[in-house]
């Protein structure tokens, strides 16, 4: 299942603020920082399901309203801070929706389960050796 990412974002709301950090003047005057919040339950763009499996590997990131926040002030560009943040908001969503990979069951072989066989035995004779002698 794909989502439309046009759409996916025209939901998102964008608000500016200063950077934090040193930079001197320029950082002290303008708002480069941005920041991203998104609701996946008010969503139109996303399916019940979809929104299932978003609740689930994105608990740790919703807020209590339920809006899911991204900063970026990695540059000094707001317009470059903005496309940073819309592209880890596209990343995450697609890796919160990609199905998880079915863990394919393998055997031991045999050889290794004779090492460990081998050894415990080895291991087991070197404490037996180590009792108390008989000197009767």
């Amino acid at each position: 299942m794909s989502i439309d990412r046009t759409l996916l974002i025209k939901e998102v709301v964008f608000s500016t603020s200063r950077s934090g950090g040193a930079g001197g003047q320029h950082v002290n005057k303008v708002e480069s920082k941005v920041s991203l919040y998104w609701n996946p339950f008010l969503s139109k763009v996303i399916t019940e399901g979809q929104l299932e499996r978003l609740k689930h590997k994105l608990a740790n990131r919703l807020s209590k309203d339920g809006y899911l926040q991204l900063d970026a002030s990695d540059t000094r560009s707001q317009l470059k801070n903005k496309a940073i943040v819309v592209d880890r908001f596209l990343a995450l969503i697609q890796t919160a929706l990609a199905g998880e990979k079915k863990r394919v069951p393998t055997r031991i072989p045999k050889s290794k389960v004779l090492d460990r066989l081998d050894r415990k035995k080895k291991n087991a004779q070197k404490k037996s050796l180590r009792g108390k002698i008989d000197l009767d």
